[in-house]
Formats: C-alpha cells, sequence, structure tokens
C-alpha cells in the first residue's frame, strides 16, 4: 500500500494468520479470545481468508473423538502474511518517527516555558 495503512479488516487478517501460523488447532473461540474480538467477527475473518485461499482447513480428531480442525496457512496465505507484516511494520515505524519528532517538540516548547 501507498500510504502504509493497513485496514481494520487487513490488521485482523494479519492477527489471524500470526497467531493460526503459531498453532493451528486454535479453535475459533480461542482466537477469538486471544484477538479481543467477538466470535462473530472471528468467524468473519477465518471464512475471508479461507475464501481468498490464504487458509485451508484440516478435520482431525483430538483424544476425546470430537470433531476438531486445524486451520493451516496456504503458500499464498504465507506471502500475505509476510506482505502485511512488511506494510504493518513500515507504518509502526513511520508512526515511531512521527513520535520521537512530537516528543523533541514537546521537550523544547516544555524548556521554553
Amino acid at each position: 500500500m501507498t500510504d502504509l495503512q493497513l485496514t481494520p479488516h487487513e490488521e485482523s487478517h494479519l492477527k489471524v494468520l500470526r497467531l493460526l501460523e503459531s498453532d493451528p488447532s486454535l479453535s475459533q473461540r480461542e482466537l477469538s479470545h486471544a484477538l479481543g474480538l467477538s466470535l462473530g467477527k472471528t468467524n468473519y475473518c477465518v471464512r475471508a481468508l479461507l475464501d481468498k485461499g490464504l487458509l485451508k482447513m484440516q478435520n482431525f480428531r483430538n483424544s476425546e473423538n470430537k470433531l476438531s480442525y486445524a486451520y493451516l496457512l496456504t503458500p499464498a496465505g504465507v506471502t500475505a502474511k509476510a506482505q502485511l507484516t512488511r506494510d504493518f511494520l513500515s507504518r509502526k515505524m513511520q508512526e515511531y518517527e512521527n513520535l520521537k519528532v512530537e516528543i523533541e517538540r514537546l521537550k523544547a516548547e516544555v524548556e521554553a516555558s
């Protein structure tokens, strides 16, 4: 992105991709809790990532014989996560630089008064 801004959806998608890359067996409820989002919004994000082909869902059975899913990043998901991470990092670095300038301006203002 040229303006270095991630949309709220992109930020949510990046967080989902990062969490599922580190723990593919997270349930949507666990993912929702980790993200601080509603279960509905989490489901929406996961579905969007599945629809875009960035995630795939794999069925497996855990020790209690309950049906569960693993969410695996596809090669396109890995690429998208890397790009979203680069965009996010660029934005945060720009915010950091802007904040440093603001802090110096405020220090000068305090010293002058």
